[in-house]
């Protein structure tokens, strides 16, 4: 055997006595931020890419995220001078967690497990950043110039939804400790949970939800983004006696041809979707800008963090399926359940048409009972005929003409048949043929003169 061959069979002995199950189980439990492999990335690069912001190390220092970085240590500066702490404090206290911090990021560089000074100050620098972009954006007033780029209502509304975009991509990811560490420096107050999640979920999710109490600290923006959408209990349809889980449900105007309604779910979770009495309850969803983007940050965390579920994937392959064209969104959006903000219907369409590209479906979907009994009430007799009924004739204006005029000459033709014949089996009142009515003479001619 040579000496290289020895040396590798020396190597692997060595690495098989250090070979611990548990060990693993924890570093894998322990990571939360990964870089999205290449067969996901390849089919939209860009929606992993932050343009504006880096958060965390993995596009640190890139050419299009550097114009960021001196902001960054004004937030510092600015967090420094406000609170009157000083800067060892927060050093010291994100030191004691720099370990949890270092594991949450997959397949971390080298240079930044070696240099631990140097992860811990983009920690702090960044998490001081992203605690004054939330500030400044969800509170009433904050001490920077009134005509500060990025700080001020100015920057609020013109860099801040980018901003935003840029903190729910999956590789661009703060630990929320972070944040957790740098509160309760800056306060000189416990380390509080739900204040931090009530915090970055005010600026990450505008619209209303209720607020995650008792669940935890998030791991952080985009995992708590996501169970965000995800309150209140599962609606789980019982099972019906012919499964169908291998079948592809109709587009929403199909279902709507074979008699299914939409209408709005009471609230905004994708948990609150469900069937009923012939009744798809779906929650509103805004489609604008970022819409691509957010879905597909989600849809590759349930990918690649084991345990996250898949509710988010369940929701984008449902609506993928349901929505085939511009007229299925058009539909949708007249029930209230789209609201379009990019435009055309066909937009929308070809959005969530190419959101499902290579997804793979869990089997144990939670829209698994709802996709059921959906087409279980489309197999039914009479919704079948109605729904081929009207897909052969009223598809389009001349088909409808064209029925209705059919319809119109078989009832001239019932009317006239039944004129002609019921003279004859009408019986006549004194029980013989009925008399010819008298004819009446003219009145007589009488003149003027």
């Amino acid at each position: 055997m040579a000496s290289g061959e020895k040396s590798w069979a020396v190597d692997v002995r060595s690495q098989l006595k250090n070979a611990n199950p548990a060990e693993e189980m924890e570093l894998w439990k322990r990571q939360s931020i990964y870089r999205v492999p290449a067969c996901i990335k390849d089919l939209n690069s860009k929606a992993y890419k932050p343009q504006v912001v880096s958060f965390g190390p993995f596009h640190h220092g890139e050419a299009q995220v550097m114009p960021m970085e001196e902001h960054k240590h004004r937030a510092l500066l600015h967090i420094l001078k406000r609170s009157e702490k000083r800067f060892d404090d927060f050093v010291t206290a994100m030191g004691e967690v720099v370990q949890e911090l270092q594991d949450a990021y997959q397949n971390l560089d080298e240079e930044w497990r070696r240099e631990k000074q140097k992860f811990l100050q983009l920690m702090i620098v960044d998490g001081c950043f992203m605690l004054e972009i939330i500030r400044a954006s969800t509170g009433p007033s904050n001490d920077y110039a009134f005509n500060d780029p990025i700080f001020s209502s100015h920057g609020v509304l013109y860099t801040v939804p980018y901003i935003r975009r840029d903190m729910l991509m999956i590789e661009n990811q703060l630990p929320l400790l972070v944040l957790e560490n740098l509160v309760a420096v800056e306060t000189g107050r416990p380390k509080n949970e739900d204040q931090i999640n009530k915090l970055v979920l005010k600026f990450c999710a505008p619209i209303a939800r209720p607020p995650l109490a008792g669940l935890g600290l998030g791991l952080h923006a985009l995992d708590l983004f996501r169970r965000s959408m995800l309150y209140g209990p599962t609606h789980r349809s019982a099972a019906v006696s012919e499964p169908a889980s291998s079948e592809i449900i109709r587009s929403a105007v199909e279902l709507y041809e074979a008699g299914i309604r939409f209408k709005k779910s009471k609230t905004s979770s994708l948990h609150d979707i469900k069937f009923s009495h012939g009744v798809l309850s779906l929650p509103v969803i805004v489609v604008d800008d970022t819409t691509e983007f957010m879905f597909l940050n989600l849809m590759a965390f349930e990918r690649l963090h084991v345990g996250a579920g898949n509710e988010v994937t369940s929701y984008v392959f449902f609506m993928d399926n349901i929505i085939d064209s511009a007229k299925d969104v058009s539909l949708l959006n007249s029930k209230g359940i789209i609201q379009n903000a990019v435009g055309s219907d066909k937009a929308v369409a070809k959005l969530f048409n190419s959101l499902s590209k290579d997804v793979v479906l869990d089997p144990e979907s939670s829209l698994d009972g709802v996709h059921r009994k959906v087409n279980a009430y489309c197999r039914k007799r009479w919704n079948m005929w109605r729904a081929n009924l009207i897909h052969t004739y009223f598809r389009s204006p001349w088909a409808v003409l064209s029925l209705a005029a059919a319809i119109f000459l078989l009832l001239l033709t019932v009317l006239q048949t039944f004129y002609s014949v019921y003279p004859y089996y009408k019986p006549s009142e004194s029980g013989g043929s009925s008399p010819s009515p008298p004819v009446l003479a003219p009145p007589p001619f009488r003149s003027r003169h």
